[in-house]
């Protein structure tokens, strides 16, 4: 029996390609959401959700810029500490001494830079170092020895809580005084370069996502369509520029004294922060092996990942972000005291990253994750205070919210296993 070979009429896909049509966009999305890969849809929904609610219940000050500016800045630290959560957390381990790392890593740097009077560009590295060296330290006992990360984290958080009361003493504070450091958290970047990092970051974004696609494509391997390409582009650009514009428009309460323009500085070291980690991630080796550990140690392990290094080397970058967190939380407050990063920091930072969707139980998560993460808690506790609630209840939304979070990402696991997608 004769095999009919003749080709697909000219300008037609092959019946077996897919649809780059909008609406096979759309379906094949949620066929992936319905299979269990929501990714950080839960949370970025949830967000819209929240700045919608407080937005129509607060609309004279929780939309203002100011609050806006505001709000950025109170979530920094907690977004940079996720940040490093991440990398542990696709391991499936857990870093509990996170917040005080940065509290003891800015005590130290504030000890070199107010009382020696070291410069700030030796004293911010000083305070990364010290970071480095606590996850070494963290990270060699659970690597090496195989405590448990919980029980080397939870000694390290009591530990160095210790250490910061010995350095500064009880009630003690050491203040930072060094205007470039200040200005880091109490600054904000003139009107054009604002704008320039904006266009220019998502010029950037469209031709290295657009490259990306069109070299996997011409590869034989799957990659974005065109029509989701310009989505994605559209979209950040929408929400980039309307930020930028909002910002850049004067949100001083007195302008004639003190003129409030420009975007935070603290924005553009997060947007650096997330390609950089991004990128380290998903475009090299290293960022690999962390997935396959995280998905699969014993599997990697046969395949020839040093297992141990992998976990090590995510134990370092933790603690020396939360080094970088402790110096943004010490700039913001003007001073370094042994409650630096203590209190609700870890406990936020924590939650940040598993409701922006990185997995509690390893292989799966992005840095981005933590930056949605952060915004989904810091507006909760934004708005619940412009709406005059108790502490108290704050509290209770954002466990319930970080409760919701960790049964989505059960539920989607369980989804995902079921249909063969892990």
């Amino acid at each position: 029996m004769a095999v009919s070979t003749t080709p697909a009429p000219t300008g037609q896909p092959p019946s077996d390609a897919p649809d780059e049509s909008l609406g096979g966009i759309t379906r094949a999305y949620v066929s992936r959401v319905r299979g269990g890969d929501v990714g950080s849809l839960p949370a970025v929904l949830g967000l819209v959700a929240l700045v919608v609610v407080f937005s129509i219940l607060r609309p004279e000050t929780f939309t203002n810029s100011f609050n806006l500016s505001n709000l950025i800045n109170q979530s920094a630290g907690v977004m940079v500490i996720a940040m490093g959560l991440v990398f542990v957390l696709l391991l499936g381990e857990i870093d509990l001494s996170a917040g005080f790392t940065a509290g003891t890593a800015a005590c130290v740097m504030g000890i070199f830079m107010t009382r020696h009077g070291v410069h700030w560009i030796p004293s911010i590295l000083i305070c990364i170092a010290t970071g480095a060296v606590i996850g070494t330290f963290i990270g060699l006992l659970v690597a090496r020895l195989g405590i448990p990360s919980f029980v080397v984290t939870l000694a390290s958080f009591l530990g160095l809580q210790g250490v910061m009361l010995v350095l500064i003493g009880e009630g003690g504070t050491i203040p930072f005084r060094d205007e470039t450091v200040l200005a880091i958290m109490n600054k904000n970047m003139p009107v054009w370069l604002g704008w320039v990092i904006c266009i220019g970051g998502l010029a950037a974004y469209a031709l290295l996502t657009l490259r990306r696609s069109t070299s996997r494509r011409a590869a034989g391997l799957s990659g974005d369509p065109l029509m989701l390409w310009a989505i994605k582009v559209g979209a950040l650009g929408v929400v980039a520029i309307a930020f930028t514009a909002y910002l850049s428009g004067e949100r001083s309460r007195n302008p004639a004294v003190t003129s409030l323009k420009g975007v935070p500085i603290v924005v553009a070291i997060l947007l650096f922060l997330v390609v950089v980690l991004s990128f380290l991630l998903s475009r090299t080796g290293w960022g690999r092996h962390i997935y396959a550990v995280g998905g699969n140690a014993e599997a990697a392990r046969r395949s020839g990942i040093d297992v141990k290094g992998v976990k090590l080397s995510c134990f370092i970058m933790c603690s020396s972000l939360a080094a970088i967190a402790g110096l943004l939380i010490a700039s913001r407050d003007n001073s370094v005291s042994p409650t630096t990063g203590g209190s609700l920091t870890l406990l936020y930072a924590v939650g940040a990253a598993v409701i922006g969707g990185t997995s509690l139980f390893g292989g799966k998560g992005r840095v981005v994750d933590a930056v949605i993460g952060g915004l989904v808690v810091a507006v909760i506790d934004n708005g619940m205070l412009l709406l005059n609630q108790p502490q108290g209840r704050v509290y209770m939304v954002t466990g319930i919210v970080l409760l919701l979070a960790a049964s989505v990402d059960a539920i989607s696991r369980r989804r995902a296993a079921a249909t063969g997608r892990i």
